[in-house]
């Protein structure tokens, strides 16, 4: 038996419906909380925003002309600069860590070193102009053999510090229309994915087990010290940026890197009266009964077939009766749903399998919106959604 609709029916707003779902109550309709942080990005940068929208040139002031809901961890974010945060800084003992930026043509290319006692370390990051995208050039560690201990100084050297008059500017931006979900963690294995690359985390894991669990400890006491000051400052949703995908994150590695920070995080925001979401991308079938079961609040982004393995109907049927799923939309149909009868078709047919999941689920993007999604697309599912998305 599903819960009781929330108060306020149709004239709830995008906050209320919302939160509704973070409570896992049925909000007085389905959620639609799209990401268009490329898509506007790239549109901004190239001069093809459409004209109807006037002078409103962020992804906020595009929701909101679309008049949907926000659950966004995006929404303060540099697309330039990072794939997530803003909201938190790093702070350094023992370690110092210089930035450089420059232009390579039309795109950006960010150089950090990290210099310690033990030697010196950079990654480089590029923007690319014409896709809007932001792609790793270099890994900070290319070679951990000979490498392991400036990795470890990085590692032992790094804290955050959240600052939360940044957050409430942001959410007093959003206002009613949604809650803005704080997207400054990742687990130890992304840590490791993000300093060595997938590939060469694997082989650290096998060859170096003890060292690289000291790591993994040292990053999962950072990033639990920085879930404690956000949830302590009122942050209503946080998500680690993990990627989740078992073609990476295998419910092996997961119970063995990941599960102690996954549950600790969901603990500390429970606590607090927050909510703990993972960014999921690809495969989650094999990992979605394990990350329920360690008190995790959701995944944002599942996908389905053919990109996932897994339906969302299906989804919320092995994952128990509390965890919350956002996704729905994925490149696949901004790319194949051409017309607005066929866009109106999908969105019937999605959001009828999800009815009885209203109360724990998000009709969103499965990760981002393309940029090459047409803004009649957009439009549409604006339009079905409002027709379909109705409980009441």
């Amino acid at each position: 038996m599903n819960p009781e609709p929330a108060s306020g029916a149709a004239q709830a707003s995008g906050r209320e419906a919302v939160l509704a779902v973070l409570g896992r109550r049925t909000p007085p309709r389905m959620v639609y909380a799209p990401n268009y942080w490329q898509w506007t990005a790239h549109h901004r940068n190239h001069g093809s925003l459409p004209a109807e929208i006037g002078q409103r040139r962020t992804q906020l002031e595009l929701i909101e002309f679309l008049g949907l809901d926000v659950f966004s961890r995006n929404l303060y974010c540099d697309e330039q600069k990072g794939w997530f945060g803003g909201l938190a800084d790093e702070v350094w003992e023992g370690v110092e860590c210089r930035q450089e930026q420059r232009l390579d043509g039309q795109d950006r290319v960010i150089e950090k070193t990290y210099r310690t006692r033990m030697g010196e370390a950079t990654e480089r990051l590029r923007y690319v102009f014409g896709a809007s995208t932001l792609v790793q050039e270099k890994f900070a560690v290319t070679d951990y053999a000979s490498r392991l201990d400036v990795m470890r100084e990085i590692v032992a050297g790094r804290r955050w510090k959240f600052f939360p008059e940044r957050y409430a500017r942001v959410a007093a931006k959003v206002g009613d229309r949604g809650v803005v979900m704080a997207g400054e963690l990742y687990s130890p294995l992304k840590m490791l994915h993000m300093m060595l690359g997938p590939a060469d985390t694997t082989f650290l894991l096998t060859d170096e087990p003890e060292r690289a669990g000291e790591m993994l400890a040292m990053h999962e006491a950072a990033q639990l010290d920085l879930a404690a000051q956000m949830a302590a400052s009122g942050v209503a949703a946080m998500i680690a940026m993990d990627n989740l995908d078992t073609m990476f994150h295998t419910p092996q590695y997961v119970e063995r890197y990941s599960a102690s920070f996954y549950e600790k995080a969901s603990r500390i925001c429970h606590a607090h009266g927050s909510a703990f979401f993972i960014h999921a991308c690809g495969r989650q079938k094999a990992n979605l009964k394990l990350i329920a079961g360690l008190g995790v609040d959701g995944l944002e982004g599942v996908a389905f077939p053919p990109l996932g393995d897994v339906e969302l109907d299906e989804a919320m049927r092995l994952s128990g009766d509390r965890f919350i799923i956002t996704g729905g939309i994925s490149a696949m149909e901004t790319e194949k749903l051409r017309s607005r009868r066929a866009v109106e078709g999908y969105v019937q047919e999605l959001l009828g399998r999800m009815r009885p999941y209203a109360h724990r689920f998000m009709l969103s993007a499965s990760c981002n919106t393309p940029i090459n999604t047409p803004w009649e697309t957009i439009k549409w599912l604006r339009d079905a959604w409002s027709e379909y998305g109705r409980l009441r």
